[in-house]
């Protein structure tokens, strides 16, 4: 049976809107990105394909992940597939790199999930030409969409609500997050994760977003976001510029050149549902692996789920408790330990990636073990990954 492992990984710092990665898009991001797994790749096996891309726009340019490919060191005759499933996108890349190696179609991928909102451009309709001052703008950034008659906000806060998940537990949540990240970055969690891109002056490459004076009294005061009755900019992560990946290995090929593996891709899954689901779909591919795999709580050592909103994991927890019969405290006291995306940012096309390396860096710290990571993307999209340290 072929096994697939995670060889190298690496992140940029996760930059704030209109902050310390602004100046670069996708394809700069990208391309320093896919260097860095270079230098760190090690291994004489030359690179199959390339899985990843973005969130939103395809990173604003025709076939982007081509592009950044081109931009790298890279042979331009190197493969690249771009994924398509909004913040998912990261995560599926990984799936798909996995599922590559699985069906013998190769022994090494590269992963890379990237994003800019910084420069994502605003877009201009058409309009009529025969009338006056008909040309329409629409900022993508708002994350609408035509088959949706409520903004994500809103939806997500309805579904909190529904769950018993309130205002008071979301922010409650999104403090305790920035508090986790700097216990991790204590400890050294991020320590071997992130780069500076070479092109950017930067000398502490730090996340922008985490706050260690977050002040739960300020949250409670926000108001709410986007038509939402519980969605705030405190407990939702800003928008984020960022680029994060890794590389895969067949177990032949990774024993040829000598590499020792950071963790091994066991299994993963993607589910979708209704269109205004979004807090509960990480729990659906979440279940979906446990029972495949016959797992237990006990099996799994560390939960990650991404933070699209706090609401997301305490609706996942909620519901995964009740699915499998455990305390609910016993999933909250296994899940992002160290924070997630509400303090480090979200990256659309990225935030997959980063939450399998975060799960990655704590196992390894804490001697290994089994993490289930999962994320849920726009419009009823979920995805899950089982690993091993």
């Amino acid at each position: 049976m072929t096994r697939v492992f995670v060889t190298a990984m690496a992140r940029t710092p996760f930059g704030k809107f209109r902050g310390m990665l602004s100046g670069s898009d996708s394809i700069d991001l990208g391309a320093a990105l896919l260097n860095e797994l270079l230098r760190r790749d090690g291994g004489g096996q030359a690179v199959d394909i390339v899985y990843g891309g973005s969130g939103l726009l395809g990173g604003n340019y025709l076939t982007s992940l081509r592009q950044m490919l081109i931009r790298s060191s890279l042979p331009n005759d190197t493969v690249s597939l771009a994924v398509d499933r909004a913040c998912c996108t990261g995560m599926t890349a990984v799936s798909a790199g996995a599922s590559h190696i699985k069906a013998g179609s190769g022994a090494k991928a590269m992963i890379a999930g990237v994003e800019s909102l910084s420069t994502t451009p605003v877009l201009m309709s058409r309009g009529n030409d025969r009338r006056i001052a008909s040309i329409t703008a629409t900022d993508p950034l708002l994350l609408s969409g035509l088959i949706s008659p409520k903004t994500i906000a809103q939806y997500t806060s309805e579904e909190a609500l529904k769950y018993g998940v309130s205002r008071e537990m979301q922010d409650d949540w999104a403090f305790a997050s920035h508090q986790k990240y700097f216990e991790g970055l204590d400890l050294g969690v991020h320590e071997g994760q992130l780069f500076a891109p070479p092109h950017l002056a930067l000398p502490d490459p730090l996340d922008e977003g985490p706050r260690s004076n977050s002040d739960r009294a300020k949250l409670a005061r926000l108001p709410t976001v986007n038509g939402s009755s519980t969605i705030t900019a405190g407990n939702a992560p800003g928008l984020s510029d960022g680029a994060a990946g890794m590389v895969l290995m067949e177990a032949a090929a990774m024993a040829a050149d000598g590499i020792e593996p950071l963790c091994e891709i066991l299994d993963w899954v993607q589910v979708a549902g209704d269109i205004q689901e979004g807090t509960s779909v990480p729990q659906w591919a979440l279940s979906r692996l446990i029972r495949r795999n016959d797992l237990k709580l006990e099996d799994i050592a560390l939960f990650e789920i991404n933070e699209a909103f706090a609401a997301t994991p305490l609706v996942s927890m909620r519901l995964l408790a009740e699915d499998l019969g455990v305390d609910e405290a016993a999933l909250h006291s296994r899940t992002n330990v160290y924070g997630g995306s509400v303090a480090i940012g979200h990256p659309l096309g990225a935030s997959g990636v980063r939450v399998v390396m975060q799960a990655i860096s704590i196992l390894r710290q804490r001697g290994g073990g089994l993490a289930l990571c999962a994320i849920c993307g726009g419009f009823g999209q979920g995805e899950a990954v089982l690993i091993r340290v």
